[in-house]
């Protein structure tokens, strides 16, 4: 099954909550017109697209009915795809320009930290490139022994200390380790659980102030993990960790279980960080680099454009 059919099977919650349904709506009408754009925003609104983002992409719909004088169903549905694809955004490829490159990969406990940074892992070692990964989550019981059997799955090395260690001096191991074998790919794990948020950003601080001294002009990326089953609630829990981080882009899990994949949409919006990889699975294989134009497909009717089937 390639990663388009998985996309489809993983956002059937989402599509049934409200894709598929605008299908219907649009269907059932017999004429463009004010009502039916009322309830097309009604259902981005349930789908937890949030009642600012479903407005605004309501007003753009109706703007572009009257300008390209739109009156068919299908050139309505069109439209709305196209606009949706705007709004989300193209997905940005990770910026891995130097060797080593450093991935600090950042989200609160439960959201698939480790899984995503495990499948991450795997999918740059796919690509050929020598991955390390840093267990610098050293707060939370277990999850040293977590990352890792996913470090185990991926088939790269973990470079860990024991439970309770000051996560900046597993970084500086990792630092050294990165650039004594020749690695092309640094990610770190960090600890999803601390206190409060001057906690939070002095641990991120320190452990940059390492990256810095020890990996000068390294290429850099800050992914935060959301867990897209929380809805609208993860957009606030991105606004606070914006605080304490400069966060290059996001990673959405458990896309496959929630019907609130909307959300994605004024996650983009409202923080206009772009998204670089979504899971919808819990195969190795089930978290990709996101695509726009394959989401928006998979969540209408699982239409195929160009040779999506076959990704």
């Amino acid at each position: 099954m390639g990663f388009f059919d998985k996309l489809k099977e993983g956002l059937t919650k989402t599509k049934n909550a409200f894709f598929g349904q605008v299908n219907d709506v649009i269907k059932s009408f017999r004429k463009v017109d004010e009502d039916l754009l009322e309830e097309l925003e009604e259902l981005m609104i349930c789908a937890d697209m949030g009642a600012e983002t479903a407005e605004n992409i309501v007003e753009e719909l109706r703007e572009k009915i009257r300008e390209d004088k739109l009156s068919d169903a299908e050139e309505v549905k069109s439209a709305l795809k196209e606009i949706l694809q705007g709004h989300i955004g193209e997905g940005e490829p990770l910026k891995l320009e130097t060797t080593p490159s450093v991935i600090l990969v950042i989200g609160v406990n439960g959201v698939g930290k480790t899984t995503s940074i495990g499948k991450i892992a795997a999918h740059l070692k796919s690509e050929g490139k020598h991955v390390l990964v840093a267990a610098a989550d050293t707060f939370r019981a277990a999850a040293i022994d977590q990352l890792a059997v996913w470090c185990d799955r991926a088939g790269v090395d973990l470079i860990r200390q024991s439970e309770g260690s000051d996560p900046a001096a597993v970084v500086f191991d990792a630092a050294a380790a990165a650039k004594k074998r020749g690695a092309d790919v640094l990610i770190i794990d960090t600890a999803g659980r601390l206190h409060n948020k001057k906690n939070l950003m002095d641990e991120l601080a320190k452990i940059d102030r390492v990256i810095a001294r020890e990996l000068p002009d390294v290429s850099r990326e800050t992914l935060l993990v959301l867990d897209s089953t929380t809805g609208q609630n993860a957009v606030m829990q991105a606004k606070e960790f914006m605080n304490a981080a400069a966060i290059t882009g996001l990673i959405l899990t458990k896309l496959d279980g929630t019907a609130k994949g909307g959300a994605i949409f004024s996650i983009k919006n409202m923080l206009g960080i772009p998204v670089k990889f979504i899971g919808v699975g819990e195969k190795m294989d089930d978290m990709q680099p996101f695509d726009a134009k394959m989401f928006v497909n998979a969540l209408f009717d699982g239409e195929v454009d160009g040779n999506e089937a076959e990704e």
